[in-house]
């Protein structure tokens, strides 16, 4: 879906829960009330694939204010310095973004949900402590830089940027971490998640207009899309739908065995989503079932030979 500014990530859940009049709501991977975009909701058995969502890149289209520092690194915290930015080239901006482009090291804001010894990490500061996380490695794949025009009478820059990065990576740190290259301080004042995996704004939905029609991603399609592929005979769908391996076999888009963490995704001969598999050796064994169906797959019976010898 496409979450509105001022929502919570747990507020579009609730309001979800409500729509699809169902608890079994989740989430993959929030956004914060500042942020709109694309937020990728699960209904009921699709919630079991959210798991596999939470860790695919993410993109988004942000703008940094440089000259100012918040407490929160974004526009929603009280300022907490001012610089004036007007010495700042274009060429400058450019060098700092690319020295946060890949591989790099990044302290999460002090307000976000990180757990400090059990309590989040907004919470300690609320409270009037202060918090220092440590670095994390996160992978910056992208970051461009489409726009940069000044504010404030010239005393701040807006630069406009587009960043597709690894999960776990905070924009507004970014910001922070390029308006402190800069030394003018930096903050985030407009975030836009427009892709989280292979899910992106083209598919997303306003919550007016789930209100109206609650057109969901059906969940075979999501699957599809999210993971390498493998289809099922019909006996080998009988046999993983009562939770047993089979013969290992090529799931279309892996590049090698998929595994537990990143497993493929098996399709009955009607199209229909069977389990994750992940392959041990020369088998592939179901990590999860989505449809086991006994009545429409009995077990199979045994022959006289093997009657006779029970």
């Amino acid at each position: 879906m496409d979450k509105p500014q001022g929502w919570t990530s747990h507020d579009v859940v609730g309001r979800m829960r409500r729509l699809a009049g169902t608890r079994k709501v989740g989430h993959a991977g929030t956004l914060d009330p500042m942020a709109t975009g694309v937020l990728v909701v699960g209904i009921n058995k699709a919630t079991r694939l959210l798991t596999y969502i939470v860790g695919t890149s993410k993109t988004y289209t942000a703008t940094i204010r440089l000259g100012e520092s918040t407490v929160t690194d974004d526009a929603e915290g009280e300022v907490t310095a001012t610089h004036s930015a007007a010495a700042v080239t274009e060429a400058a901006v450019r060098s700092g973004v690319e020295a946060l482009t890949g591989e790099i090291e990044q302290v999460p804001s002090s307000v976000s949900a990180i757990k400090v010894n059990g309590e989040r990490a907004y919470a300690r500061v609320r409270s009037g402590e202060e918090v220092t996380l440590a670095a994390r490695p996160v992978t910056i794949h992208r970051f461009e830089v489409h726009g940069i025009r000044p504010v404030r009478d010239g005393e701040a820059l807006d630069v406009d940027v587009t960043v597709e990065c690894s999960s776990g990576t905070y924009i507004r740190a970014l910001a922070r971490d390029l308006g402190t290259a800069l030394g003018v301080g930096g903050h985030l004042t407009a975030l836009r998640r427009t892709q989280v995996g292979p899910y992106t704004l083209d598919q997303a939905h306003t919550l007016e207009e789930l209100a109206e029609e609650l057109d969901v991603l059906e969940m075979s399609q999501a699957a599809r899309a999210l993971m390498s592929n493998r289809e099922l005979s019909d006996e080998e769908t009988t046999e993983i739908s009562f939770g047993r391996r089979i013969a290992a076999g090529v799931a279309a888009g892996t590049p090698g065995a998929a595994t537990p963490e990143q497993p493929a995704a098996a399709f009955a001969p009607d199209g229909t989503l069977v389990a994750l598999l992940a392959d041990k050796g020369s088998y592939a064994k179901p990590v999860l079932v989505f449809a086991p169906d006994n009545e429409k797959h009995p077990p199979k019976q045994p022959t006289a030979e093997q009657q006779a010898g029970q």
